[in-house]
């Protein structure tokens, strides 16, 4: 068989995306949305008693019972996104998605026929585990193999794959609903995502390594291969030459090996003001109130806006769909339009959604404002999206230099899981003691981040990997990269600097910058 299923160019690119990264994300949202929909089901509360909270002698301990097995996911992805920071290197790109994927079969298989609490708990929990492996690795493979011009729109489709998981998990339940008296109705929600994680398995075997990881483990050899599948050229090609030039350049400036603990080091690279800016945008995420409307969306229909039941849990699926669109307007405009102003924009547009939802929301007896406040509900889903549902992601994985790349983005969406499983824990007491004011917080939080972003995050769009490397390397303090990233000339091949060694092309590259800053 012809290496990459005989792909190459766009082709071995799209294939990369659809048949490695859109199941991977499928099962992120999935995995997060099929558990709330199968709780009500009848048989399924008689297969475990101890968490109907309806029927239970103790309603409080039967809360604290399901609390714990819909945490135990949550916590499983914490630790899979965590293993990641020691796989991603190990292993490589391939072999860790690999792993996650098989992680995942064997925790279905436990899902499927779970016949008591301790084996629901432990499924859940290693469906969380292969999940977290999967989502700090594949939009990492796939901003690693994509060219500059497109690495952005690759990426961000994410939010795309995710909304459509969450949005087939929430439909499938409520399909499987109106089988009454059969555990087929929630055995089966259960067993379905089997299908993504095979197709994860499949292609990621069948597909190419991340070249970056490969020059980084001197199999330059096979890195020269995978470029030029990637580019649809020759391994000669001089192209190919320069980028491995710049990949080990990069590698020569960050000297020895990488270590946790060169997570908090300075250095050439400003390792860990890079990380903070990686961990900042995944808190950011978390932030935006997206939390909260996704984990509780079917009760903020139902009791918080009051609307009924079947409705409620329709409706819950069609918001879901509600995100693809947003993901789509992403990936037409995020290469012009940039990544800053984007999640700025979108954190604007969610704070004036989030205002009118607590303003119209808290209208308790005027059905008009329910429904005004449904309508912003949605439209803060397609806002959000647009500048936090993919965007994330890409940038931890861009503004990490290539020896910690791994690491910084594990941590990054290892700490956001933590920020996400806080949200989903403080929420309904907040919806308590505050109502619809709650909204209010999330408001005031994303109109204090877009200052943050504008002076703080540079602009990445459009640059190779080294290129960003570049930004911060020139860089004195944290304000200096976004005015470098402003000016710094980007040259794609950079050719009469390929003979340079590592200090001689810092020097090149600071001249060049003050050359350009005398024009401007």
């Amino acid at each position: 068989m012809a290496p990459f299923l005989g792909l190459r160019g766009n082709s071995l690119t799209l294939a990369a995306i659809l048949g490695v990264l859109m199941p991977a994300i499928l099962t992120v949202g999935y995995n997060t949305a099929v558990l709330g929909g199968v709780l009500s089901v009848d048989s399924f509360k008689k297969s475990f008693p101890e968490i109907d909270v309806l029927h239970a002698e103790n309603p409080d301990h039967a809360s604290t019972l399901e609390g714990t097995v819909v945490a135990a996911y949550a916590i499983g992805s914490f630790l899979g996104t965590c293993s990641v920071i020691w796989l991603g290197d190990v292993l490589g790109r391939r072999w860790t998605m690999m792993t996650g994927a098989v992680t995942q079969v064997v925790a279905y298989a436990l899902n499927v026929t779970a016949c008591s609490l301790p084996q629901l708990f432990a499924s859940r929990l290693l469906i969380g585990l292969g999940t977290g492996v999967l989502l700090a690795t594949a939009p990492l493979w796939i901003s690693e193999t994509s060219p500059a011009k497109k690495r952005g729109s690759h990426v961000v489709t994410k939010g795309a794959f995710s909304g459509l998981g969450c949005a087939s998990a929430l439909f499938l339940d409520y399909g499987m609903s109106f089988k009454k008296n059969t555990d087929l109705s929630w055995r089966l929600p259960f067993g379905f995502p089997v299908i993504f994680s095979l197709a994860v398995f499949t292609f990621a075997f069948l597909l190419p390594e991340s070249p970056r990881w490969l020059i980084r483990k001197g199999r330059t050899a096979e890195a020269r291969e995978v470029l030029a599948a990637l580019s649809d050229t020759n391994i000669h090609d001089e192209r190919i030459d320069i980028t491995i030039k710049e990949v080990q350049s990069s590698l020569d400036l960050a000297g020895g090996k990488s270590s946790f603990k060169r997570f908090f080091e300075m250095g050439t690279h400003r390792t860990f003001h890079r990380a903070a800016l990686a961990v900042g945008a995944m808190i950011f995420l978390q932030l935006t109130g997206a939390t909260v409307t996704t984990f509780y969306t079917t009760a903020i229909f139902e009791s918080n806006l009051g609307l009924e039941v079947s409705t409620a849990r329709l409706l819950a699926g069609v918001y879901q769909l509600v995100g693809p669109l947003g993901a789509v307007l992403c990936v037409f405009v995020i290469e012009k339009a940039g990544r800053r102003r984007l999640m700025m924009g979108s954190a604007l547009g969610n704070a004036v959604c989030l205002a009118c939802i607590a303003g119209l929301g808290s209208l308790f007896d005027d059905i008009k404002a329910s429904h005004a406040a449904v309508f912003f509900l949605f439209l803060f889903h397609f806002t959000y999206i647009v500048g936090f549902g993919g965007i994330p992601y890409l940038y931890a994985t861009e503004i990490a230099p290539l020896h910690l790349r791994s690491t910084i983005n594990s941590v990054s969406i290892s700490i956001s899981g933590a920020f996400s499983i806080l949200i989903a824990n403080m929420t309904p007491l907040a919806f308590n003691a505050m109502g619809q004011k709650y909204f209010l917080v999330f408001a005031g939080l994303n109109v204090a981040m877009t200052p943050v972003i504008y002076f703080y995050y540079p602009e990445t769009s459009g640059r190779s990997l080294e290129e960003i490397d570049d930004i911060f390397t020139l860089s004195e303090n944290a304000l200096d990269a976004v005015r470098i990233a402003r000016h710094l000339p980007s040259s794609p091949c950079r050719q009469d600097q390929e003979q340079l060694s590592p200090i001689d092309e810092k020097d090149k590259n600071e001249n060049v910058f003050k050359e350009k800053e005398l024009q401007v």
